[in-house]
């Protein structure tokens, strides 16, 4: 068996904005009159979805809130999203994703994205960045009532390559998942997929003990041996 596709996360692999993210959490609860703990973010929300991010901080202080009214908070957390984008000069990408993606395309493996994030910032970043035409499907947390580590996400995304491939004919266990946090590392391990863990978010050592591979930057990635490593592994 081959490895076929590569599934990548979003915030904290693709683009480094978890400090905007934070700060804008923090803003929200404020307007809900409310304060957030130091760390709490880090616990909380790190590898899991705005939505359940946003509904436990909330549930933690007793205010439970409607999916309506929890879609509005997001709404508007979102508005602030482009908004922060907006101001900088230039997007803050992790090194290295350029190169990645020319290999994974010269290998002819799909790519795609599995995000907790909401999909109007996705498309923000890929559309600004000139990035969207690489990824053929995504998964945003518009797409999925659950989040990280279930691992609903990524079997949606091999469903979704197999609609727009269809002779792809692909598997989970043909997918590598690149993935910086234990919430996403464990949901692509019970897809059934192998994954890098880099150390964009957590220590290398950490990230270790539970990703199959683990590297400290995207540019540390040699597909060429992963490839022979499947090809191994699945023969």
């Amino acid at each position: 068996m081959s490895l076929k596709a590569i599934l990548f996360d979003f915030n904290g692999v693709i683009i480094n904005d978890e400090s905007i993210h934070e700060k804008l959490i923090e803003q929200l609860l404020i307007e809900e009159n409310l304060t957030i703990k130091p760390g709490e973010y880090r616990t909380i929300c790190l590898g899991r979805s705005d939505r359940v991010c946003v509904k436990e901080l909330l549930a933690k202080r007793g205010r439970v809130v409607s999916e309506t009214y929890l879609t509005q908070l997001l709404n508007r957390k979102a508005e602030s999203y482009v908004r922060e984008i907006e101001k900088g000069e230039k997007l803050p990408l992790y090194p290295g994703l350029d190169d990645l993606l020319f290999q994974a395309r010269a290998r002819n493996l799909k790519i795609g994205i599995v995000s907790g994030a909401i999909r109007k910032e996705i498309d923000l970043i890929l559309n600004r960045a000139n990035l969207a035409q690489h990824f053929k499907v995504i998964v945003a947390d518009d797409d999925i009532t659950t989040s990280k580590p279930d691992p609903h996400g990524y079997l949606l995304a091999v469903k979704r390559l197999n609609q727009e491939y269809p002779d792809l004919n692909l598997l989970p266990e043909e997918c590598l998942a690149i993935e910086d946090t234990f919430a996403g590392i464990q949901a692509a391990k019970q897809a059934g997929m192998q994954v890098v863990g880099v150390a964009h978010t957590y220590p290398f050592h950490m990230l270790q003990r539970q990703a199959n591979w683990t590297i400290d930057y995207l540019s540390d990635l040699e597909l060429e041996r992963v490839q022979e490593l499947y090809a191994q592994k699945n023969g």
